[in-house]
């Protein structure tokens, strides 16, 4: 199916790499593990009528907070935990499922949760990632009929329909959605989840380990840069306000203040961070600003 961006069996060691690699309150972490293990288990047990749990966790946060990775990285949490046996995961790719034609996109959600994902499911327990879910199940309730069609209003029946039929018939699912704007998913989606959690922007602690986490691996092949452990609490406190991905790249990109830095990062220096920090802040604002 083409909304299957992509597909692999757990666990897996990339996926271990991605949990890794998302620096957050290791409480949430832990919330969110034991939020899909408890799903598995009281669905193994209980009919929805009885414990209506969904299986459906939602992650929400602004751009650059990390939620896809977080994702992935919790679907591999969950799949250890689930050891022995074998975990299905699917990506979905919400945006591949719309059309111009008429009733195609209500057709496609359709597809996709009566068929496509039980047909996976049949093999053993299969993690679903819905990604930028608000492409999916769009707030009814915002959308006008006259820039919106009635497909529209219908795919996002098809996708709460489809939720539902998942939560009652195949209980060895998960589904792991994400949204950068959720004020645009419907609202009857949320209600639906068994958790949404909020993926802000990384506190001091969380931003210390990114930027300890990016001189670390930079310093595997260029030794002189672990010289700059030295200025992470200045490094911290620039920082302020930036998202994961964000500040990631400025702590690679400093890197290019020059050619010289650029052709050897044992060059660089605190002072280039810092400008990159800025330069990336500068940025922030800027997009805040056209918000």
């Amino acid at each position: 199916m083409d909304a299957i961006s992509d597909q692999a069996t757990l666990p897996n060691a990339e996926f271990l790499t991605a949990w890794q690699a998302i620096k957050i309150d290791t409480s949430v972490k832990t919330r969110l593990v034991a939020q899909a293990l408890l799903s598995f288990q009281l669905r193994q047990h209980f009919a929805f009528d009885r414990m209506p749990v969904h299986g459906l966790i939602v992650l929400s946060g602004p751009p650059g907070t990390g939620k896809t990775t977080l994702a992935r990285g919790l679907a591999n949490q969950v799949a250890e935990a689930l050891k022995p046996k074998k975990v299905k995961f699917i990506q979905i790719d919400p945006h591949a499922l719309g059309s111009s034609s008429h009733g195609k996109s209500q057709k496609d959600v359709s597809k996709l949760f009566e068929h496509t994902i039980p047909e996976h499911a049949t093999h053993g327990p299969t993690i679903v990632l819905l990604d930028e879910v608000e492409a999916l199940a769009a707030d009814r309730q915002r959308m006008s009929l006259e820039t919106n069609p009635v497909d529209a209003h219908r795919a996002t029946d098809a996708a709460l329909a489809g939720i539902d039929l998942l939560a009652r018939k195949h209980r060895n699912t998960l589904l792991i959605a994400t949204t950068n704007f959720p004020k645009a998913v419907d609202r009857a989606l949320l209600s639906r989840a068994d958790i949404v959690e909020d993926i802000g922007l990384p506190n001091a602690d969380a931003r210390k380990d990114i930027i300890n986490d990016a001189i670390s691996i930079l310093s595997e092949k260029w030794p002189k840069i672990a010289g700059l452990n030295t200025h992470v609490a200045e490094f911290v406190k620039a920082s302020d306000g930036l998202d994961g991905r964000r500040l990631r790249k400025a702590m690679i990109t400093a890197a290019a203040s020059s050619i010289e830095t650029a052709q050897d990062l044992n060059r660089l220096k605190a002072e280039h961070v810092m400008q990159a920090l800025k330069q990336a802040r500068a940025v922030e604002k800027m997009q805040e600003a056209f918000s």
